[in-house]
């Protein structure tokens, strides 16, 4: 891989991480939290049938992370080959 294709990898994450430390939250609260302030009396259409533990949602977003790095370093490869 060249260097340029593992700096526009690196680049982005180090940006986020040393952008300052704020409180790192997900849309799902942010968009909670904007709702309640924009309609504090708006009732939720349905309720969700599955709701995981904090630790079985981060497993969940784990394997998320790591089935996405597989394939974007699938994909980047592939195309390193072919090139």
């Amino acid at each position: 891989m060249r260097p340029n294709k593992i700096l526009l990898l690196v680049l982005p994450v180090a940006l986020i991480a040393l952008s300052g430390a704020q409180e790192w939250k997900g849309t799902d609260d942010i968009a909670e939290g904007a709702i309640a302030e924009l309609s504090p009396d708006y009732k939720p259409w349905f309720s969700p049938i599955f709701e995981p533990t904090g630790e079985l949602e981060g497993l969940f977003f784990s394997v998320q992370a790591a089935i996405g790095g597989f394939l974007i370093g699938y994909f980047l490869g592939k195309h390193d080959r072919e090139s």
